[in-house]
């Protein structure tokens, strides 16, 4: 009875009517997707309904539960090999078996960035030098020692960890951060007369009032992470501190001669090489306003690779290097400051490798359907 069961399973799960449903299925989430995007923006829209296996609680959906991309992707990818392992082993078919293990490569390609792609930007002005790339949204605290002028320290602790709200020993320190409170996002003011006291008792946090705000995820958009902590040292608080993303005022204490700096920041991520922004163009269409070209010319060093040299990085020309995509993302300051979008994708090649052999199959199918044709109709002439 199980063996039964299963064996029906097995059938529908290769079935054409699923590869029906689990392409309509598909359409209808990239639609949703695509309208979410207003109120979401693109990454927090790809992140509900493409990269998650159930979409809940989404307004376009009236709170109902539907498949998402990441079951309806996994399910496609069993579907797609079961009809492929069904085909016959001849060069008849060979077409087809190129078109279907082109398709399974796409789905595996797509899991592969979901699970391991990590986006993030360079923001470098003409004539800085940068060796460290930053999150779009999530955030760090930064504790600097800054004692020696011609070297910094730089411990940071992820918002994430910041979150669960237990005391973190700094490593190469004797400090330990007590948190005392976490906010993903807060709106802060100046503190009012007769408003009640800040909870912070050193830095600037004294005179700020902090309320709490929902997430926001649009791409305009920038949670303020913020989070009021207690510094301590050989037995000795320093205090209760404020830092924010929307504090920009440096903050520091001295403990045993040794100064720390204190700043929440977006996340970064240090980098064994260093660009230098030499050049920066900004393009336009003759007599018009219309952007037709944004182009940075950086300055590789590399001491690992002993390696220094200059490269061009524009508008469908991104530089692949160290495993990450550089593309020319934006701009600002008066076209002094370019903003470069960083792209780290493990499986990013398997989509070429997708095409390549869906368009391979087709040709390949067609070219055997054509000489079938071409020898039946030879053969009806004959005869």
């Amino acid at each position: 009875m199980i063996k039964t069961y299963a064996s029906r399973i097995w059938k529908y799960t290769k079935s054409l009517q699923l590869t029906i449903i689990l392409l309509s299925l598909l359409m209808c989430l990239v639609l949703f997707c695509t309208l979410a995007q207003v109120e979401m923006g693109t990454q927090g829209a790809v992140n509900a309904y493409m990269r998650s296996f159930i979409v809940w609680n989404q307004p376009l959906l009236m709170s109902l539960p539907f498949p998402g991309g990441a079951l309806v992707g996994l399910l496609l990818t069993i579907n797609l090999t079961g009809r492929t392992l069904e085909l016959q082993r001849t060069w008849s078919k060979a077409g087809m078996w190129l078109v279907h293990s082109g398709m399974v490569i796409l789905f595996a390609g797509e899991f592969v960035a979901g699970m391991m792609q990590v986006d993030t930007n360079m923001s470098i002005e003409v004539g800085q030098t940068v060796n460290y790339v930053q999150s779009y949204k999530s955030a760090e605290l930064a504790v600097i020692d800054i004692t020696d002028p011609s070297w910094d320290e730089v411990y940071s602790v992820p918002d994430s960890l910041l979150a669960k709200g237990r005391p973190i020993a700094i490593p190469g320190t004797p400090l330990t951060l007590n948190v005392k409170r976490f906010f993903p996002n807060a709106e802060l003011t100046s503190l009012l007369p007769g408003a009640p006291p800040s909870m912070a008792t050193a830095g600037v946090g004294r005179g700020v009032s902090i309320a709490e705000r929902p997430l926001v995820s649009a791409d305009n958009d920038m949670n303020q992470t913020s989070v009021f902590f207690e510094p301590t040292a050989g037995g000795r608080s320093y205090g209760t501190w404020l830092t924010s993303l929307a504090i920009d005022t440096p903050q520091s204490f001295t403990h045993e001669g040794r100064t720390y700096l204190l700043s929440m920041r977006l996340r970064r991520q240090y980098l064994p090489f260093a660009f230098t922004l030499k050049q920066f163009r900004h393009d336009v269409y003759p007599g018009t306003d219309i952007p037709k070209n944004f182009s940075s010319l950086v300055q590789v060093v590399n001491p690992s690779r002993n390696e220094s040299r200059e490269v061009l990085i524009y508008m469908n020309q991104p530089l692949r290097y160290e495993g990450k995509t550089f593309y020319q993302a934006s701009f600002g300051k008066n076209d002094t400051l370019s903003i470069l979008s960083v792209v780290e994708n493990p499986g990013w090649l398997l989509p070429y490798v997708s095409c390549v052999l869906v368009s391979l199959g087709l040709l390949v199918h067609f070219a055997i359907v054509l000489r079938r044709s071409l020898k039946r109709r030879q053969e009806q002439k004959e005869g």
